[in-house]
């Protein structure tokens, strides 16, 4: 048996296709194109180079960019003023803090200052009890992009076992309480939980997202299991998940490759979010509602 491998490329592609095409119909309803702004603090190459790629696919799905770079040795109260500005400016409907921060600056803070309405990362503790109450509000762009990803791949999601593996606030947390909302069976699984190995066997659905490479065995798994492998690890030089592919692929019955799995879905679901608060705050309904 070999799994059936998931291209969240393909699957991203599609998205930002559906995305550019709503965004069209937004512009002409609303007079002004759904706007992101983009905040990079410091030279870091990893985060420049998300920077330089989300500027580009916000362009390319006919929405307005707007990107803020300022020095490394930016102070708390001058980033914060920034956020106020973007905060206030009606042309921008999405706010990203690109993180990690330089260590002298309190990253809770500064996405504590961003307006729930245009945080379309999902990050705010206002969104965060808005998926938990199942309130409308916007959803780290990950777990969003994994659930989008097993819909597809399972579609209804109803009474399966599902299980959670890392419990961060930007995928762990959110991807249990999607999941649940799905009316799936979720296990929220961490580096204290006992028998790993066992709730693994058990689930029909593994999300991995702990940050260890290969580290979920193949031999772990239920046959048949769809396995979303969050992970992103760079070993010898090259890209490795949290997953054992190797082994993982020859009992799954789907799995997300890395790269071209989970990756390409989480810009292709930051448009998608950005283009949700161009609509909510301009009071214009979706022209694609299942988006």
């Amino acid at each position: 048996m070999s799994a059936d491998i998931i291209d969240g490329k393909a699957f991203a592609a599609k998205l930002r296709g559906r995305v550019g095409e709503a965004a069209e119909v937004f512009a002409q309803a609303a007079g002004r194109p759904a706007g992101l702004a983009v905040v990079l603090v410091g030279e870091d190459p990893a985060s420049a180079v998300y920077v330089r790629s989300k500027g580009k696919a916000t362009v390319a799905a006919g929405m307005a960019s707007f990107e803020h770079r300022l020095p490394a040795d930016t102070d708390q109260a001058t980033l914060e003023a920034l956020v106020d500005q973007l905060n206030a400016d009606p042309a921008v409907d999405g706010i990203l803090v690109q993180l990690p921060l330089p260590r002298h600056l309190d990253a809770d803070a500064v996405l504590l200052r961003i307006d729930p309405d245009k945080d379309v990362d999902g990050f705010h503790p206002v969104n965060a009890g808005r998926l938990a109450s199942g309130l409308p509000g916007f959803v780290p762009c990950t777990p969003l992009g994994c659930l989008m990803l097993l819909r597809d791949r399972r579609g209804d999601l109803s009474g399966m076992e599902a299980l959670v593996i890392g419990r961060s606030n930007i995928v762990g947390k959110p991807m249990a309480a999607l999941l649940t909302a799905d009316s799936a069976t979720v296990t929220l699984a961490h580096s204290r939980t006992r028998d790993l190995p066992g709730h693994v066997g058990r689930a029909d659905i593994v999300v991995a997202a702990v940050g260890r490479p290969n580290f979920v065995q193949g031999a772990w798994l239920k046959p048949g299991a769809t396995v979303i492998d969050v992970g992103i690890n760079r070993v010898d030089g090259g890209l490795v998940g949290d997953v054992d592919f190797a082994s993982a692929v020859e009992v799954a019955g789907a799995i997300t490759p890395v790269p071209g799995g989970v990756g390409p879905m989480t810009i292709a679901v930051l448009l998608r979010n950005t283009l949700v608060a161009a609509h909510r705050r301009a009071g214009v309904p979706l022209a694609d509602p299942t988006l």
